[in-house]
């Protein structure tokens, strides 16, 4: 990778710094998190930063149980949220997370081009397709992974028309003629397709001065050819280097393959942080923040992504390639249960090893615990080897941990000339643009 380039870099406001048992530190502030203020706090150091942009992650689905030791999937709605953001920053992108699977296009197209409205040019659209939820949404069961990709890629079709269907120019307010508008621009789509039918056109015009990015988030092959057709970033779950590489290289090959330019398309991958002022205080953070980590959840887990029932098996024993059955037929995620096979394929770890490793802890996500000091060296490096164009920060055990990230850890990246010392544009496009 070109030296001179920087790379982008995006803040998770999932506060992953509060899994496990973070919650429980005195400094947590768990009380907080379903107020706007907790996350107005996180932007604010975010912009301070000078990142691309604040994320939000979304699942439209809640396990009661997992309530017991954390707040697991209690959340506000992205969107709603994002747009109470919106007032309170200037700069940062804003990046909205929903599901093509259940909700009508109609209805996203509106709320993500309002967003962007009210944000003046910031806000993105992260496509999912959902890996649950189909029962909160009348459907007795989850449609395969190429049924949800095939109406993903119909669904962001029509919400790309429906953002042009009433273009910006169109409104001429003019007051002398008493004409609002050229009615003759604003048109009905009239789509109708496989999976949808979408009259058109939307409420209000599209913003004109920036479009929306949009951000992908599948690395299965039919998630991977869907990015490539129109992602302007992909974030990704690359527990090592060589799958970042891979990842990276196969998404530009493809983005050309639609026609498009190699650098169309950034690989962003979640980096897990736990950062600490020492590499022994970093250990001891991971190590307290999942000290009650369910060793019988875990290991359903593990069976449950690639077959493999180790239940009976001693911490010392080594897995094998050979002692792994038949992929599942149906993984809950496809692009999980290849990378703990990757892992263990390449690795052989035993059991107690298995169990500490990102694919297995951290929804294999890149993972550094340590001080900022080797978290700079490791991304210095995957960047100078072309792994990365970015990463999307996923702090862990504590507060103090995320603040590391935003205050001390991404200044350092900027300090070395990988990331801006200011921002110049004042769209999230904008930034998703410099390079």
């Amino acid at each position: 990778m070109d030296a001179c380039r920087k790379i982008h870099i995006g803040m998770s406001l999932a506060p992953t710094w509060l899994s496990g048992d973070a919650w429980r530190r005195a400094d947590s502030d768990v009380e907080g998190i379903l107020s706007s203020d907790y996350y107005v706090d996180v932007a604010r150091r975010s912009e301070a930063a000078h990142l691309d942009f604040v994320f939000r992650p979304d699942t439209l689905f809640l396990p009661p149980h997992m309530l017991e030791s954390g707040p697991g999937f209690t959340s506000l709605d992205p969107t709603v949220l994002l747009a109470a953001l919106a007032r309170e920053t200037t700069h940062v992108g804003l990046l909205s997370t929903v599901s093509t699977t259940f909700l009508p296009p109609y209805v996203v197209a509106r709320q993500i081009q309002s967003l962007h409205w009210l944000s003046k040019g910031r806000a993105g659209w992260n496509i999912v397709t959902a890996l649950d939820g189909n029962e909160n949404f009348g459907l007795a069961e989850m449609p395969s992974a190429e049924e949800r990709y095939e109406r993903a890629a119909e669904f962001t079709e029509v919400v790309r028309r429906l953002w042009q269907s009433y273009p910006a120019d169109a409104i001429k307010a003019d007051r002398a003629s008493g004409v609002y508008a050229d009615a003759g621009r604003v048109r009905p789509i009239e789509h109708v397709g496989k999976h949808l039918s979408v009259r058109g056109p939307l409420t209000l015009p599209d913003f004109g001065k920036a479009r929306i990015p949009l951000i992908q988030a599948g690395a299965s092959a039919a998630g991977r050819n869907f990015a490539a057709s129109v992602a302007d970033a992909v974030f990704a779950s690359t527990p090592d280097k060589q799958a970042a590489i891979d990842l990276r290289r196969d998404l530009r090959d493809r983005a050309a393959g639609h026609g498009r330019k190699a650098d169309d398309i950034l690989l962003m991958p979640g980096l897990s942080l736990y950062l600490a002022d020492s590499r022994a205080e970093a250990r001891d953070l991971f190590a307290a923040t999942h000290a009650r980590a369910d060793r019988a959840r875990t290991l359903a887990s593990i069976r449950a992504m690639i077959g493999l029932d180790l239940t009976d098996w001693p911490d010392d024993r080594r897995i094998a390639a050979k002692d792994l059955p038949l992929p599942p037929e149906a993984p809950r995620s496809r692009t999980h249960s290849e990378l703990l096979r990757r892992a263990i394929i390449q690795g052989e770890p035993t059991v107690g090893e298995l169990l500490r490793l990102p694919e297995v802890m951290a929804s294999a996500h890149w993972q550094i615990v340590g001080t900022v000091e080797d978290a700079v060296a490791e991304i210095r490096d995957w960047t100078a080897d072309g792994a990365i164009d970015g990463f999307i920060a996923v702090p862990g055990g504590s507060v103090t941990s995320m603040r590391m990230v935003l205050e001390k850890l991404v200044p350092a990246l900027a300090g070395e000339g990988l990331f801006r010392q200011r921002y110049e544009a004042g769209t999230f496009i904008g930034h998703l643009k410099e390079r």
